[in-house]
């Protein structure tokens, strides 16, 4: 795939940002993948919470079926003359477990909507989304060695190897063979 904006060659299909202009290639790749239509279907995060209605939904269904399981559990410990302990269990877990997920769907659930349909996603706003920023750095002409108590390699006195001591115990231990 080539770059729109600048004609640059990139190396891979994945990538997001031109490796020369750092043009966003995301939306061209996803045209690509729809045969150059131009995407109809553009998502924005609805106002009413589309994520929230979804998790809401989640926990009604998990709550409403305390009313379908427990009795169904009830009946079988009559019928097998046992404790209530699964009923018990399952009026817990059924009950209350779909009151939290609806709490904690109302509460801590995001409303940007979930990628479900690859031809339909979501792209957020981006302040600079024509490139990157401008390069910044320091010509070699411009810089300054560092100033201070600075010592030349050249300088500093040889010590000899790592691996000297250890040669000089090889070579003088007796062969055990």
């Amino acid at each position: 795939m080539h770059c729109p904006k600048c004609g640059q060659a990139q190396v891979s299909e994945d990538t997001r940002y031109c490796s020369r202009c750092g043009f966003l290639l995301t939306a061209v790749s996803q045209i690509i993948e729809n045969g150059g239509l131009p995407l109809q279907s553009i998502s924005k995060p609805s106002k009413g919470g589309w994520r929230q209605n979804r998790g809401f939904k989640r926990g009604l269904l998990i709550f409403l079926l305390t009313f379908l399981i427990v009795p169904i559990l009830t009946i079988l410990t009559i019928a097998a003359d046992g404790e209530p302990f699964l009923v018990v269990i399952a009026t817990i877990l059924f009950g209350l477990g779909g009151l939290i997920k609806m709490a904690w769907a109302l509460l801590f659930e995001s409303e940007r909507p979930a990628v479900s349909d690859p031809k339909t996603f979501y792209i957020p706003a981006v302040k600079n989304a024509e490139g990157l920023p401008e390069m910044r750095e320091t010509p070699a002409n411009a810089y300054v060695s560092p100033v201070g108590a600075w010592r030349d390699t050249n300088d500093l006195e040889p010590r000899g190897s790592v691996t000297d001591p250890t040669t000089k115990f090889l070579v003088n231990e007796p062969n055990d063979q």
